[in-house]
């Protein structure tokens, strides 16, 4: 179960908490980090926000932000290996996420698709990890700037879905993440029009109705008009997602609260 509240891990779809997830990246030291995650924890606390909160710190970070957290928000990993231990150098497994206290794990990332070479197959591999852990798996797929103005966005992310998310996905186990490549730290972000539009061809391809994450350059000053809008689950944030003050403004602007 991600984040906290009667509602977390609720079946999904219009009726579910959305998720507001933090991918802090290559980026935090023990002392810093942890000031950040006090700020977020201690409004967390007070507030009880409307949607389920989720830290994807680096993996040395893990142990200690699971026990920063206690119950008030959730931590994930940023990937994990499929195989559940073995001679891989510098991997981490799904398992050794769930025993320093991960409950979630980004999989299938356009930064580990890009400069790791990752295929559908092998992220539909680290899902299964995942769940072989008791982890959710949170699946991104997203079009690169050339596909989007070649107009085969919605082909491109079909394809990824039908091959990274693995039969028997459901609300409990899986969440997607749409992130267009090019909105990725540059800035840019589609249109309020062209996120309604691609969510709900998501929505349409999946055979569960997972949530649907939106990640592309999400900021305190667009977040609440994104996650307003129809079939957006979510948010997958990165680097506002650094600054408590910046990912505390994202979790305010939640307005789903079945």
């Amino acid at each position: 179960m991600i984040g906290r509240g009667d509602n977390a891990g609720k079946q999904c779809g219009e009726d579910m908490r959305q998720l507001i997830a933090g991918n802090w990246k290559m980026n935090g030291l023990g002392a810093t980090a942890m000031a950040e995650l006090g700020a977020l924890a201690k409004h967390v606390e007070t507030t009880r926000p409307a949607c389920d909160v989720l830290i994807c710190p680096s993996a040395t970070l893990i142990e200690r932000a699971a026990r920063h957290a206690k119950d008030r928000f959730a931590v994930g990993g940023q990937d994990c290996h499929a195989e559940a231990s073995g001679a891989f150098t510098g991997d981490v497994s799904a398992e050794m996420l769930r025993d320093a206290g991960a409950t979630a794990v980004i999989v299938g990332h356009s930064e580990r698709r890009q400069f790791h070479g990752e295929t559908d197959a092998i992220v539909q591999a680290k899902a299964r990890a995942a769940w072989r852990a008791g982890l959710i798996s949170i699946i991104c797929i997203g079009e690169t700037e050339p596909q989007r103005d070649a107009g085969h966005a919605h082909g491109v992310c079909r394809s990824q879905i039908e091959g990274s998310v693995p039969p028997g996905a459901t609300p409990q186990n899986t969440a997607i993440a749409y992130e267009p490549v090019w909105a990725i730290g540059t800035g840019r972000t589609p249109t309020s029009p062209e996120i309604a539009a691609m969510h709900a061809h998501i929505r349409a391809g999946l055979g569960a109705p997972l949530r649907i994450l939106y990640g592309g350059s999400v900021k305190p000053s667009n977040a609440k008009e994104i996650l307003a809008l129809p079939d957006v689950g979510g948010a997958l944030v990165g680097g506002a997602s650094l600054k408590a003050s910046d990912f505390i403004q994202i979790v305010d602007a939640c307005n789903r609260s079945p």
